[in-house]
């Protein structure tokens, strides 16, 4: 796990927007693990700014998300599918038919789980998972007690993801409390994964998350045991890292990160 800190939000967005920009201009045909929620509209901002002034071109690439509600139409304004049209998929050029998301729909949960690990395997795996992590120290809506081999699966939501979440509905108490979400498992085979974390209010878990002991208790830390996890944040978000200093120092003088220093 390398550890990248910014000294803003913004330059937290930017950098993890080039090596996203930078995996798709590698390779066209990448299949990107992508990720939903208020940390994310920046980063797809940036990428909807990067296709539309640089060229950046995503005819080609592959998306599987990361989750989805249980219970709300693809059409329903809070339903990730809503979302991630609405924030990339319609702001850039990509096929509609190459995004995939959790059906939360599904009469049968546990069949809709191994169709989508199906169309992951299909397509050869994920090259690049895009994460962000929840106040329950979630990655996707791997709760507490979510095993680290788990697979895609429906989840009860906890009590501080519905406080989270639930304002971004019109009536809170009409969030759903469950979810269909990739296991920790599924995220862990993933060639490479990004962390994007901003903002204060998520400095306590990135701390643990990075710095504390691998736990399901909070799903994150298993990005720990990741061959090639790279975690971005601003200043707020590293505010109770205890190796500030060393972080820091490693990205200045890798030679890898040069281009985006």
């Amino acid at each position: 796990m390398q550890v990248i800190i910014q000294d803003s939000r913004e330059e937290a967005v930017s950098l993890a927007a080039k090596v996203i920009a930078d995996q798709v201009r590698r390779k066209p045909n990448s299949v990107l693990g992508l990720a939903t929620g208020r940390t994310m509209e920046r980063l797809y901002a940036k990428l909807a700014e990067l296709h539309r002034t640089g060229g950046l071109d995503f005819s080609l690439a592959v998306t599987f998300n990361l989750d989805e509600y249980v219970g709300l139409p693809p059409e329903h304004k809070n339903s990730y599918r809503y979302y991630m049209n609405h924030h990339l998929f319609h702001r850039v050029n990509i096929d509609l038919r190459n995004t995939h998301l959790p059906n939360g729909m599904t009469d049968d949960p546990e069949e809709e789980g191994r169709r989508y690990e199906a169309l992951i395997d299909d397509v050869g795996g994920i090259d690049l998972q895009l994460l962000s992590i929840g106040v329950s120290g979630h990655i996707g809506f791997n709760e507490p007690l979510s095993a680290m081999f788990s697979r895609t699966r429906i989840k009860a939501l906890t009590l501080a993801t519905l406080q989270q979440n639930g304002p971004l509905f019109d009536h809170p108490e009409e969030m759903p409390r469950f979810a269909v979400t990739m296991g920790v498992g599924t995220i862990l085979e993933a060639s490479q994964c990004l962390l994007l974390v901003t903002g204060e209010t998520k400095a306590e878990v990135l701390a643990k998350a990075v710095e504390g002991p691998v736990t399901s208790m909070i799903s994150a830390t298993a990005l720990q045991l990741h061959p090639d996890c790279t975690v971005i944040a601003d200043a707020e978000a590293a505010a109770k890292l205890t190796q500030q200093e060393y972080y820091r120092w490693i990205f200045s003088h890798d030679p890898h990160w040069e281009p985006y220093r």
